[in-house]
This record gives C-alpha cells, structure tokens and sequence, in this order.
C-alpha cells in the first residue's frame, strides 16, 4: 500500500467519524453592529446635512459589503466529532475533531466537560482538526464527558457560521472491584448443589450420621466399621450419611434515584464539585460483592428501583456475571424520584442486599415487605459521609433533620430484623469487619 492510498484510507475512516451539519454564512456581531451604526450615521448626514456623519458612516458599510462578498458561500458543510478512548487506570483520552469543506480562517470551540461550566477557545481551523486532551474519569458509571458546539469564523472575523448543535461523548465507566472476603449466607438455602452446606440430607456436604443401609443409598458409602461394631443380623448394613450442598440466591437492589456527594451544599447545585457520590459507592459495592459471590459458586441477580425493566433474575456462572456487571455500570440517576408501583420479584429465599441513601420511605418498605417475606435483608447506606463546613446556620438545620429522619429509618429496619452497614470505609476496615460479623453462623430467634 503506497503512503497516498494509506492517507485516503485515513481520510475516509475520519470523514466516517464526523457528523456534518449545513450551517449559513452571518455577519459577525462586531460587523453587523458596524452596519447599524452606519445606517444611522449615513441617515442623519442626509437629513441634517452633515457630510462628516456621513463620512463615518459610509465606510462601515463599505467594510461590511465588502466582508459580505468575500464569503465562501450561502451555506457551510461543518463536521464534528467527539470522542473518548480508554487509558490506564481511571484517566481517560478525549478527541475533539471540526472541519469544514468551505474556507474558514479560525474554529470557535464551546467545550463542556462533566460537572464544569463550559469552555470558549478559538483555535485555527488546521489545529481544530484534532484536539486531544486527557481526562480523569473521577466516577463511575454512564456519564457525558464531552459536549462540543463550534462555528466556523471567516475572513478577519467578520463572517461566522451558526453554531452546530452539540455533539456529545458518553461513556460507561466500569465501577471498582474490591476484593471481599467475607460473604453473608441466607437464612435458608434451598439450591439444589453448591459450595454451602444446607440443613437438608444429601449428598456432598458435611458428616450427619450413621444409619441403616436403605434403598438408593451407594455401596461407597456403607461404614463398614459401624456394620461390624452395630450389626445384630446377617445382612444388616450401615452407611454414613451426610449433608446436602447447596447455592445462595444474592439479589441487588439498587435505589438509584438520586446521587448525591458528601458536601451537602452541592446537593442543589447546578456544578457541584468533584467528589464520590452515592452512586459511585453502590456501583462498587454492587458489583464487588457480586464478583465475590460468583466466584464463590452463588447465583447473582440484579434490580434497580428507578428502572423496572432493567431486573436480573439470579442465576450462575461468568457469563451472567458479566451482564450483571454491565447492569450495575450502567446505572444511574433517571429523571425525578417516584414510587415503585410493585417491588421487584425476588428468588425463594434469597439474600437482598439494598443499596440506597434511605433519604425516602421507599427503600425502607420495599426492605420491610421482603424481609417479612422470610428473605434476609442487608440494608447498605451508600451516602458518602458529609462535609458541612461551608454551609449557613439554617442549612446545617435543616441536614440535622434529615439526619434525624435517617436514623429513625435504620432503627425501624433494625428492629424489623434487617441488619445495616455503611460501604464507605475511609478509617481502618469497619466494612470488612461488619461483613464478617453478618457472615457468622446465626441462630434461628
């Protein structure tokens, strides 16, 4: 392949990636207003009879005549491409591309990245070509990183374009895997194989006793020291019997309604500051425990209390793990905080893990409802912990009330039977050492 064919291929790949859009030729605003106050100059020269009005008039119009007819033409091709590369670790690339098939000196860029108010740039047209900067993906989860609008600016700035409409840049952005080694069981395990010993007889768990030899039992098993020690007729046989094995049913359940940050005078505003959200500490929870439990042999499922299309019933092996993966990625905030009309389904005894700010009633009752359901509930508080320094007499009044009404809701789910944990772990390593409490053998109350 010669150098030529090799750029004509890079040229048809790029030309692919931009979305053209047809944008009229306009006065710039310095010139338009050039041409107003050269109408009106013009215009009081001839009825007052002052030549000098006139004379400062008349080149204006002149200046813009002359800018109108160097145009390239009643209208523009404008192409626009954004884009967004992975990179190492949470640093991603991002591309901005803009071109025109008309003649244009300068590129006007309006840039708007997530959370940050936009950015103006002119550029000229052969570096506006390619623009590529690196940005730091600080959450995780769906998210627009990149917004651009651009219009094209002709000769000496006195013709522009009209801006494009804004050509965005989404990704999702994979949440982090913790590693976890303590799990919670159910209360009941009702699988029919597994890694877990059940409470049922059967084959493949742990020692239960010595009993008579019956019909289906395996020769494998006949203790034939308990037959010499016990027998009291020929013929007479015993086998050890054991525990059945069995799998647990892990259903999560993320209230993904709101995303808030741990500075509370950012939860009203319109660019809060960066910051790990709600959001980003139950994407993580989510999907570390659900990594943790797959890989233990369990089944996972997944539901989302915004979104009741999007529920995952529990099922095993890596592939499904993977599809719970990409659900709890794409979770997110969706439009305004209602109610569930029905709970989600669940799996017969099943372990639910809810995952939610408990700023609302809903997840509070949903937890109520399955858990006197006979499933076990562990309730996760995923609000990050809060930053109150900048915030106004009246404002640190109204988060002890909301405060106040939290603590009411995990009361009532503790005494309701559901066990709480906070994910987020800043000082020593209060998770792990909550998961291994709520993993300990529990006795039926």
């Amino acid at each position: 392949m010669t150098g030529e064919q090799a750029e004509e291929q890079a040229d048809a790949a790029r030309a692919r990636r931009l979305t053209w859009f047809t944008a009229r030729w306009n006065l710039s605003p310095a010139v338009a207003a050039a041409v107003v106050v050269g109408v009106v100059c013009a215009a009081a020269g001839f009825f007052a009879s002052r030549v000098d009005l006139a004379l400062v008039g008349i080149p204006l119009l002149v200046s813009a005549a002359i800018a109108w007819d160097r145009r390239p033409g009643e209208q523009a091709r404008v192409g626009v491409s954004a884009r967004v590369d992975a990179a190492g670790g949470a640093r991603l690339t991002s591309t901005v591309e803009a071109t025109s098939d008309a003649g244009a000196d300068a590129v006007e860029l309006r840039i708007s990245l997530r959370g940050q108010p936009p950015i103006d740039a002119v550029v000229s047209r052969r570096r506006a070509e390619r623009l590529t900067g690196t940005l730091t993906a600080g959450h995780s989860g769906p998210q627009r990183l990149v917004s651009v609008e651009t219009r094209m600016i002709g000769a000496d700035a006195a013709i522009v374009t009209e801006p494009t409409p804004p050509v965005t840049a989404e990704r999702v952005v994979a949440p982090r895997v913790r590693a976890v080694r303590s799990l919670p069981l159910p209360s009941r395990l009702i699988g029919l194989t597994g890694p877990h010993d059940s409470a049922r007889p059967g084959d493949g768990g742990e020692f239960r006793d010595v009993g008579l030899f019956a019909a289906g039992d395996r020769l494998r098993r006949i203790d034939w020291k308990a037959t010499a020690r016990r027998a009291q007729t020929p013929g007479e046989l015993y086998v050890r019997r054991t525990m059945a094995t069995s799998d647990a049913a892990i259903q999560f359940v993320i209230d993904s309604r709101d995303d808030l940050t741990g500075r509370v005078a950012d939860w009203a505003a319109a660019y809060p500051r960066p910051g790990i959200g709600s959001q980003d500490l139950a994407r993580e929870a989510a999907a570390s425990l659900a990594s943790a439990y797959a890989a233990a042999g369990d089944r996972v499922g997944f539901d989302d209390l915004a979104d009741a299309r999007r529920g995952i019933p529990p099922r095993s092996g890596s592939r499904h793990l993977q599809r719970v993966l990409r659900a709890v990625a794409q979770t997110g905030p969706r439009g305004i905080a209602t109610e569930r009309v029905r709970a989600p389904v669940l799996a017969p005894g099943a372990l639910v893990f809810v995952l939610s700010t408990f700023l609302d009633e809903q997840a509070l009752g949903l937890a109520l409802v399955w858990r006197a359901a006979g499933h076990r509930v562990i309730a996760v508080d995923t609000l990050p912990d809060r930053l109150t320094s900048d915030l106004t007499p009246r404002d640190r009044v109204a988060l002890r009330v909301v405060e106040l009404e939290r603590t009411l809701r995990f009361r009532r789910l503790a005494a309701g039977g559901i066990d709480v944990m906070r994910w987020q772990d800043e000082a020593g390593d209060t998770r792990g050492a909550r998961l291994r409490e709520l993993s300990m053998p529990r006795r039926p109350r």
